[in-house]
């Protein structure tokens, strides 16, 4: 594969990633206008450690995942960081993007000095496990959820 560039997402990527989310499956009940998006993706900006992330090949957004590092009061203050909302353009899948990408937020986790780095993948996702396995995740602990839109009636 070509030479696989991360780096943070702009404005100007929105609809591209917004793209890359519906053809994973991310995407939010009523879908995200780009105009909508950008404004929601300026918000992240005060935050010191939540940043969405792009993968280029030959200057083309084929990738992205978004990264939280955050302090933990009960691990005396020591970071951890989670990983969310990972895509790859189908086209592309297989071809090591997602492992660049991984590997991307794996060094920014260590720069910052997490002690760990989880994420979470659906039940069915079953590919994704296996990819997981292979680059040296661990299962750890049983992931619950609370989705808003499930409780409403």
């Amino acid at each position: 594969m070509e030479d696989i560039l991360i780096r943070e997402a702009r404005e100007q990527d929105v609809a591209r990633i917004l793209e890359l989310y519906g053809e994973a499956g991310i995407e939010a009940e009523t879908g995200f206008t780009p105009q909508e998006a950008r404004v929601h993706m300026a918000l992240f900006l005060p935050y010191p450690s939540l940043r969405v992330f792009v993968a280029e090949v030959q200057r083309e957004v084929v990738g992205t995942y978004e990264l939280l590092i955050m302090d933990n009061l009960a691990k005396c203050g020591r970071r951890s960081g989670v990983v969310e909302d990972i895509a790859v353009w189908p086209r592309l899948q297989g071809r090591g993007i997602r492992r660049a990408m991984m590997l991307h937020a794996q060094e920014q986790c260590r720069q910052a000095g997490c002690y760990k780095l989880v994420l979470s993948s659906a039940l069915q996702r079953t590919g994704a496990h296996n990819f997981y396995d292979v680059m040296g995740f661990e299962k750890h602990g049983i992931a619950f959820g609370w989705t808003w839109s499930d409780r409403m009636t």
